[in-house]
């Protein structure tokens, strides 16, 4: 019993001594990338579906929300009410997964009324020549790297999951 009541004063005092010579920790920095998250549930993504349908303001036509991330590449919720601007990324194909919904998405062609909305991405009121698709619950799309494409709800609003991928460097 001493040697245990000896070993504990013993640890109290190395806790203490050490507590003492320590300075006080800086403020943890921010960090560089976005947080990584690796798994979603259904009901985490449910949910989101929720959240994001009740943030939207009116006349927003797009409203995303970020799935999972592990840079570069992230997966994010689309709710899409409504035709959006047209869209075309240089640098990322884009694969969508249909949620929930029906509509048409529009690939390939010229954008109209093109502007650059940052260094990587590209969009348009609308899509000339372009190749319409239909689409539903359940189907998967990828549109590769400088494709204008453009999504159309029919029948209500869609939710996608839209996964961006980066053009690795080289090739095998």
């Amino acid at each position: 019993m001493r040697a245990e009541v000896l070993g504990f004063t013993f640890l109290a005092a190395v806790i203490a001594a050490s507590a003492f010579a320590q300075t006080p920790a800086a403020p943890a920095a921010a960090p560089a990338s976005p947080v990584m998250k690796l798994f979603a549930s259904s009901s985490e993504v449910t949910a989101l579906m929720a959240k994001v349908r009740a943030s939207r303001q009116e006349g927003q036509n797009l409203v995303t929300a970020p799935i999972l991330s592990l840079a570069p590449y992230r997966a994010s919720l689309e709710f899409r009410p409504a035709t959006a601007p047209a869209s075309l990324h240089e640098k990322d194909a884009e694969m969508f997964y249909v949620i929930e919904g029906t509509g048409t998405i529009v690939t390939g062609g010229k954008l109209i009324d093109e502007t650059r909305t940052n260094v990587a991405n590209l969009s348009g009121t609308s899509i000339a020549g372009g190749n319409a698709q239909a689409f539903a619950k359940g189907d998967f799309i990828i549109v590769p790297e400088n494709t204008p494409h453009q999504i159309t709800p029919s029948g209500g609003p869609v939710f996608l999951m839209a996964l961006h991928v980066p053009r690795p460097t080289a090739w095998p």
